[in-house]
């Protein structure tokens, strides 16, 4: 039954991800993400219905405006492919259930800021904060237990010290987004921390092979490796947790 719900969620995740496209493109400049209608952003052509549609629209068009021909970036196709493969597998993975969708809300969330940091370098409050106190209070309703409000809290102390070691390595922005997912992950926190890490240092691994030292002033974006260790401390976390506790034994 959940392979069936998950499969026909996919078509409104694509639109979900097509939404969340705008989110991206506009919260950072503070514009409003109801009004005007979508348009290119090199030469401001008002994009219609059937150049919006999700993944379709973007192959039929080869990845370019219908206007100007200006290149429209992969990580538009990529956020709602994404956002909708993120939340069939929350459907696979927790039924149809408030848990289903506490978790979609939180994979929804961490699509976006990955985007918004990976473009813009920025993680903005007003996305990840809300979140995080809709995260965190429907994960206490699903699963009545402090253990949420400690892995936002600990996710969030942890990422707050190691900013405050290496200022320009880590921003206010991760300390906020450990914060949600310390909220929607709970005990695996840690999990989803390590993996953020780990994953963090291969990019660094290969600009520190191609640049040398100089790779030291090229800063690489936290957030996407954050919502990487956040996924994946959300569907695999207990399991991971379990097997290393078994292995230390």
């Amino acid at each position: 039954m959940e392979g069936v719900l998950a499969a026909v969620g996919v078509l409104p995740g694509l639109a979900l991800g097509s939404f969340l496209n705008v989110v991206v493109a506009r919260v950072p400049e503070h514009r409003s993400i109801v009004k005007p209608r979508s348009a290119c952003g090199a030469c401001g052509y008002t994009i219609p219905w059937h150049d919006n549609i999700p993944l379709v629209s973007y192959a039929l068009l080869g990845g370019r405006c219908r206007s100007c021909k200006a290149k429209i970036g992969l990580v538009y196709p990529a956020v709602e492919l994404v956002t909708a493969a993120l939340l069939a597998a929350c459907v696979l993975r927790f039924g149809a259930s408030l848990h289903a969708l506490v978790a979609a809300v939180l994979c929804a969330t961490l699509v976006t800021v990955s985007a918004t940091d990976f473009q813009r370098r920025v993680i903005p409050n007003v996305i990840v904060l809300p979140a995080a106190v809709v995260v965190l209070a429907g994960m206490t309703v699903v699963h009545p237990s402090v253990e949420w409000t400690l892995g936002a809290l600990g996710g969030a102390a942890f990422l707050f010290l190691a900013a405050l070691a290496y200022p320009k390595g880590m921003g206010m922005g991760d300390v906020k987004l450990a914060l949600l997912i310390g909220a929607g992950v709970g005990r695996s926190t840690p999990v989803a921390l390590m993996a953020a890490m780990l994953s963090a240092l291969l990019p660094a691994a290969w600009l520190l092979a191609r640049h040398g030292m100089a790779a030291r002033k090229m800063a690489i974006p936290f957030g996407p490796f954050l919502a990487l260790g956040g996924i994946l401390a959300l569907f695999a976390g207990p399991s991971i947790l379990h097997w290393y506790w078994a292995l230390s034994r």
